[in-house]
């Protein structure tokens, strides 16, 4: 079970569609088997007669009402990327866990990353964990607290999320790391000149951290934000907006397909066919 601590962002959507390997859709719900656990204040939050199932542009909006309710809370770094996203893989070889279990862990790496305090289940952080894909489960949270204040992770919080894995392997009888394959294990190469510009694009191309990621989180927070003021002009610039976004998107994407171009592994066809020549002479 690995672990994985995105940068933080400024928007729940990106990271929730990456979880889910999807766009987000005002229609399609999001039934308890895809979203499998929430922080537990929401018990308290939502009304008894309030549907259950929310989509996943419902949810997305939860995470980010907090910006909406404290529009001056920040950072110590006087930022406002307030979203926490954790992915946890399991080894390829591992079983399939049970909805109760991946609830378990979600809750155990909430705990974690401090995110989630024993006994104060209605006054916390708003935390939400997907199972939108096989092996593996994302942990999304948004930073601000309920009180309007920010809530900084740890300074050790990659160490408590390895610890709290090697437990949950244990616990759960799980493959542990450091017996896994060849392929679970990544293996220490002096980089290349093609693979160190490989890394330049991957940063640009980075949905999380990069530079690209950030405009584009921007426009796409923006287009939001129009969208909600009144008006046929405020919905035609929304959508030029998300347009723009899409594009920054798509560069991405071209960049990353660049970067995997760089370091992939050109066939070594001389060698092979010399090879198969000597195998044939008597």
């Amino acid at each position: 079970m690995i672990p994985r601590l995105h940068a933080r962002a400024h928007s729940p959507r990106e990271p929730l569609a990456e979880a889910l390997r999807r766009p987000l859709s005002p229609n399609e719900g999001l039934t308890e088997y895809t979203v499998v656990t929430h922080w537990p204040g929401l018990d308290y939050y939502t009304p008894d007669d309030e549907q259950k199932t929310w989509t996943s542009v419902e949810w997305a909006e939860h995470l980010e009402d907090p910006y909406l309710e404290h529009p001056f809370a920040a950072s110590p770094d006087d930022d406002r990327h307030a979203i926490l996203h954790l992915d946890v893989r399991l080894h390829p070889d591992d079983r399939e866990l049970t909805g109760p279990e991946w609830s378990e862990t979600a809750h155990r790496f909430a705990r974690a990353a401090g995110i989630e305090v024993p006994g104060a289940a209605e006054h916390g952080w708003r935390w939400i964990a997907v199972q939108g894909q096989p092996g593996r489960l994302d942990l999304l949270a948004n930073l601000i607290h309920l009180d309007g204040t920010w809530r900084t992770p740890p300074a050790d919080i990659r160490q408590r999320l390895a610890g709290e894995a090697r437990r949950i392997e244990q616990d759960l009888n799980l493959i542990p790391v450091r017996t896994g394959t060849t392929q679970w294990s990544v293996a220490r190469t002096v980089p290349t000149a093609s693979s160190q510009l490989a890394g330049v694009l991957t940063q640009l191309a980075d949905e999380q951290a990069g530079p690209l990621a950030t405009v584009r989180g921007l426009v796409e927070h923006t287009a939001y934000r129009i969208a909600r003021q009144p008006g046929a002009a405020g919905t035609d610039t929304a959508h030029r907006l998300e347009l723009i976004a899409r594009r920054l998107h798509a560069i991405q994407q071209d960049l990353d397909a660049a970067a995997a171009h760089l370091v992939q592994p050109r066939a070594a066809a001389a060698p092979a066919a010399t090879q198969r020549a000597a195998h044939r002479s008597p």
